[in-house]
């Protein structure tokens, strides 16, 4: 059995990057993905930003190499092209060389075409394709028949913790022999029950969103997607392809409330502190923390005292990236952990968009501008999902 995790391949695509390079210019140029809605069809697209990939079904496809729409939606076009960029970027040439599994986080699924369908569906009772893409394990399924795996499959739906609890789960089933690589990630596209449900709740920010900012409104959601390959020590034969190693991981379920966090932080700093014992690494070696950071009232100060918590006078530098890419939701976690291995492999540290003025309640501040030529041995992402399901994972320089 493995007993080191390390991600060999990345993959992701965005409101800011289709991939990884692209992605990187956006970052270090801080580039935000923030704009009016194009492609959903709501009656709010000129009242709420958001942060769409800036491609249409048809130019997805395209780069998803899928010859006909038919069955395939936003969701899983997306998951395709993130998927298979991080599948050719761990030089994979046989699928079946390892046992491989493929772990995918979503929540909404097809729910952009069934809002479409839907009503026709219930008219005609036709055996719409779409219809049948409602599930969130749709894309997971499209995934596994489009790369050959059958040695397991699943769907995570755990939130906005889901693709971080993904990896999680695929680097665990590799530490128990279950299976010796994962395909590891998350998908979401945005949908009207992602714009009518977030609004509902008061969370959205009408101007581009500030984390950890005293005058912050709330939320931008975006889209996207995000996958790693995770492999065990059989890794260590071809060195080259590591990029850098899973070290730690900690979930904690505090179940405070359905959609809020715990005033102090709890759940937050128990996944943290998970993931620090797991690593064996002290605070003081983590060099950033990419935050959950979502712009809230309830977040931002819960997982500030989480963070204070834990870190106490050796706060590392913190930032969230949920300005450059909205709150991806399901993809959330994978797409924030790329973006700290971007920043680790590159010596960055990524800023906290929008800041001006520190939250009255913490001792902190998050990082205002890109912060280059800085080395980073280890770093930490957060992802918090609703209902409490908190998840924190530690990436580390391969070594």
């Amino acid at each position: 059995m493995s007993k080191r995790i390390f991600i060999t391949g990345i993959g992701i695509i965005s409101a800011i990057g289709k991939n990884i390079p692209d992605t990187f210019l956006s970052l270090s140029e801080s580039r935000s993905g923030l704009g009016r809605i194009k492609w959903l069809d709501t009656v709010h697209k000129d009242e709420i930003l958001v942060a769409e990939v800036p491609f249409s079904n048809e130019e997805l496809a395209s780069m998803a190499k899928v010859e006909s729409l038919d069955g395939y939606t936003r969701t899983t076009l997306l998951a395709v092209i993130a998927a298979s960029e991080a599948v050719n970027s761990a030089k994979i040439t046989n699928m079946l060389e390892l046992t491989t599994g493929l772990i995918s986080g979503n929540t909404v699924g097809g729910m952009d075409k069934s809002e479409i369908y839907y009503y026709d569906y219930l008219k005609e009772r036709k055996g719409n394709s779409y219809i049948e893409t409602h599930d969130c394990a749709d894309s997971t399924e499209k995934l596994a028949d489009l790369f050959g795996i059958s040695s397991f499959v699943t769907t995570v739906s755990t939130a906005c913790s889901s693709a971080a609890n993904a990896m999680m789960l695929g680097a665990r089933m590799i530490q128990n022999g279950s299976l010796q690589r994962v395909i590891a990630g998350g998908t979401e596209c945005l949908t009207k029950f992602h714009i009518n449900g977030f609004n509902s709740l008061k969370i959205l920010d009408p101007n581009p969103c500030k984390p950890f900012d005293q005058n912050r409104m709330g939320i931008n959601l975006g889209e996207g997607a995000g996958y790693v390959i995770l492999e065990g020590e059989e890794a260590l034969l071809t060195p080259e392809r590591i990029i850098c190693e899973l070290s730690g991981w900690g979930n904690a379920c505090e179940a405070f409330h359905q959609t809020a966090s715990s005033p102090d932080g709890n759940g937050a700093y128990l996944a943290m502190k998970k993931a620090l014992d797991m690593s064996g690494l002290k605070p003081s070696d983590i060099a950033y923390i990419n935050a959950h950071g979502t712009g809230t009232d309830n977040n931002d100060v819960s997982e500030g005292h989480a963070i204070e918590h834990l870190f106490g006078d050796t706060i590392p530098h913190v930032s969230s990236t949920k300005p450059f890419t909205g709150h991806t939701t399901s993809a959330a976690g994978v797409i924030e952990s790329i973006i700290s291995i971007l920043g680790m492999k590159n010596n960055m540290i990524f800023p906290n968009l929008n800041f001006s003025e520190q939250i009255d309640e913490l001792k902190f501040s998050p990082v205002k501008q890109l912060i280059p030529n800085i080395n980073q041995k280890h770093v930490l992402s957060n992802s918090f999902g609703f209902g409490g399901n908190n998840t924190a994972l530690i990436f580390s320089q391969f070594s």
